[in-house]
């Protein structure tokens, strides 16, 4: 979903720099702004996740859409205010800046996504860190939550010997310490045991689906 959100982007800032006055729309193609503003909630973004967490766990299908419904309203003159200021904005000379700062917010998004996704080349060659051998034989790993993602981002370990990962919060980490790895939802610092595993790869990722973690089983 970044990587297509981030080709979004890069779109619609082209779009920018190719038509910089910004023409009266006629009134059936302006109905498409609501649309794109209510499909923002499926956006990955922490206080629309919160809000909805929120709806939830009120049980109550009143109670979730007041939830909801609040937060439209609190958050509508904000983004109306932001809307309005664009539009001028791109009437202006400053469009083509706008336009190339988009661009660039689109790549970076992109690369974002690839990293998530594992799919970076440089996060495949990444020099991984090997497991220790511990008492009775355990496996032992220890995993550093960082303000950049996990450290190291890619580890290697037997297949067929339980393992057990040590996750440390470093410094600024945030949202890095909340993980969620072979189903369970970790909080750090912890000691995550986990059994013996057939060869292959097993990910682990943060709440906010930002940063993730390799450990390959060999």
């Amino acid at each position: 979903m970044l990587v297509a959100a981030g080709f979004m982007v890069i779109f619609f800032a082209l779009r920018m720099l190719r038509h910089r006055r910004c023409e009266p729309r006629p009134p059936a193609r302006r109905l498409k702004a609501p649309l794109l503003g209510a499909a923002t909630v499926l956006l990955p973004c922490g206080v629309t996740l919160s809000m909805e967490m929120l709806a939830v766990t009120s049980a109550s299908a009143v109670g979730g859409a007041a939830v909801m419904g609040g937060f439209v309203v609190g958050t509508a003159p904000a983004f109306a205010l932001l809307g309005f200021v664009l539009r001028r904005v791109s009437q202006s000379r400053l469009a083509a800046f706008a336009g190339v700062v988009a661009v660039a917010a689109g790549l970076w998004t992109i690369t974002s996504g690839l990293s998530l996704g594992g799919w970076l080349p440089q996060e495949a060659s990444r020099a991984a860190a090997m497991a220790k051998t511990g008492p009775g034989g355990v496996q032992l790993l220890t995993i550093w939550a960082t303000e950049r993602g996990y450290r190291p981002g890619v580890s290697q370990a037997r297949a067929g010997v339980p393992v057990e990962v040590d996750f440390r919060a470093g410094e600024g980490a945030a949202c890095a310490t909340h993980l969620t790895i072979d189903g369970r939802d970790v909080d750090l610092p912890a000691t995550v045991r986990l059994p013996a595993q057939p060869p292959g790869q097993l990910r682990y990722v943060c709440a906010m689906g930002m940063f993730t973690g390799f450990i390959t089983f060999r």
